[in-house]
C-alpha cells in the first residue's frame, strides 16, 4: 500500500508524540548492567577501544597516565600499563592482534600485542596526538593530532605513510567503510573537514557557523548523514554527507563527548559531561527527537558503544568522593 506524503507527514508526528513516552529514567533504552571500579585512577579518562574476540575493554586513563586493561569475563582490572604520557586515544586492530594508543603528552604512538600487554614499538606522530581510528578496509590507523593533521600508520609495517594537513586539531572522526573519505570535526576552525584518504587531501570544508566546540562524530554512511554533537551551543546536528548542507538541529546536553548511532533500534546516544546520556530516536534521515536523558554521574562523557555487544561502555572519572569507574549499559 503506498503511502501519501501528507499521510506519511502525520503518522512521524504521531510516532513522535508516542516514542518519549515509551521511554523514561524508569524504562529506558540503556540499562545499567554492572560497575567495574578502577580504585588506582585519578584525573581526567579519555577514550576507549575493545577486543571482541578476547573480551578486553581498553581505557586511556589521561590524567593517570596509564592505560587500563579491563577482562570483562571477570569484570576486573587485569592490568594497567604504566610508562605513558597523557594517553587519549586508543584502538585496537584485530587484523594483526595489536593495539594502538595516542599519547597527547610526548606526541607518540605506542604500539602493544599479548596479554599481557607488551609494548611492540613506539612512532613519533607530534604533539598532542588525540583520537585515533583503524581503517579495517585500508590496514592502516589514522592518528589526529598538532595543530592540524591527520597522521597513517601501516598496521604490518608500523611505519608511517603520511599526514594529511587540517585547518585546526582534529577531534572525533569516522572512515567510510564503502568509500575513501574521512570526515573530521575540526572545532578551532569551527568547521567539519573531507579528505580522501587514498589520495591523501582535503576534498571540502563545511562550515559550522554559530555552532561551536564540535567534538564528537558519527556517521550513518547509508542514509548519507554526519550526526555531530556541539558544546557551544550545546546542540545535537544533522547534515548530509555529500553536501554537507545542515538539515536538522535540536537541543541537546551540555559537554557531549561521544556519540554513537544505534542502526538496529535507530537510537543515538550522546555521552555527556553534564552527568546524562542524552538519547534520541531516528524517526527519517532528517528527523530525531530526544526520548530521554539517562542520569549517569559528574564528568562521565567518555563512552564506547559496542554493537556487536548490544552494550554502552560509559567511564566514570575520579571527582569529589566518586571512584574512578567504568559503567556497562545494556541495549533493551
Amino acid at each position: 500500500m503506498e503511502i501519501k506524503r501528507p499521510a506519511l507527514v502525520s503518522l512521524v508526528i504521531a510516532i513522535g508524540t508516542i516514542l518519549p513516552g515509551i521511554y523514561s529514567q524508569n524504562k529506558a533504552p540503556l540499562r545499567l548492567v554492572q560497575t567495574i571500579p578502577m580504585p588506582n585512577v585519578e584525573g581526567r579518562i579519555d577514550h576507549m577501544t575493545l577486543d571482541v574476540k578476547h573480551q578486553r575493554l581498553y581505557v586511556a586513563a589521561l590524567g593517570n597516565n596509564t592505560l587500563e586493561v579491563f577482562d570483562l569475563r571477570t569484570a576486573k582490572v587485569a592490568q594497567s600499563v604504566t610508562g605513558l604520557k597523557e594517553p587519549q586515544g586508543a584502538v585496537y586492530a584485530p587484523d594483526v592482534d595489536k593495539l594502538f594508543v595516542a599519547s597527547g603528552g610526548d606526541g607518540k604512538c605506542y604500539v602493544f600485542a599479548g596479554d599481557p600487554l607488551r609494548q611492540l614499538s613506539v612512532l613519533e606522530v607530534g604533539e598532542d596526538a588525540d583520537n585515533i581510528r583503524y581503517d579495517a578496509a585500508g590496514k592502516r590507523v589514522y592518528v589526529g593530532y598538532g595543530n592540524g593533521a591527520l597522521c597513517a600508520i601501516d598496521i604490518y609495517t608500523l611505519k608511517r605513510l603520511g599526514d594529511i594537513k587540517l585547518a585546526g586539531h582534529p577531534e572525533s572522526f569516522q572512515l567510510e567503510k564503502t568509500g575513501s573519505k574521512i570526515y573530521i570535526n575540526v572545532p578551532d576552525a569551527r568547521q567539519v573537514a573531507v579528505v580522501d584518504r587514498l589520495r591523501q587531501n582535503v576534498l571540502s570544508v563545511w562550515s559550522l557557523e554559530n555552532l561551536r566546540a564540535n567534538f564528537p562524530m558519527a556517521l550513518i554512511e547509508a542514509d548519507h548523514r554526519i550526526l555531530v554533537a556541539t558544546r557551544r551551543p550545546p546542540k545535537l546536528v544533522v547534515l548530509d554527507s555529500v553536501s554537507g548542507k545542515l538539515v536538522a538541529q535540536m537541543d541537546c546536553a551540555g559537554d557531549a563527548d561521544d556519540l554513537f548511532y544505534d542502526a538496529v533500534k535507530k537510537l543515538v546516544y550522546v555521552s555527556c559531561g553534564e552527568g546524562v546520556i542524552d538519547v534520541f530516536a531516528e524517526y527519517d534521515p532528517d528527523q530525531y527527537q530526544e526520548v530521554v536523558r539517562i542520569p549517569t554521574a559528574p564528568g562521565a562523557r567518555t563512552a564506547l558503544w559496542a554493537p556487536e555487544l548490544n552494550r554502552l561502555f560509559l567511564a566514570v572519572p575520579s571527582r569529589g568522593g566518586q571512584q574512578a569507574a567504568v559503567r556497562i549499559y545494556q541495549g533493551d
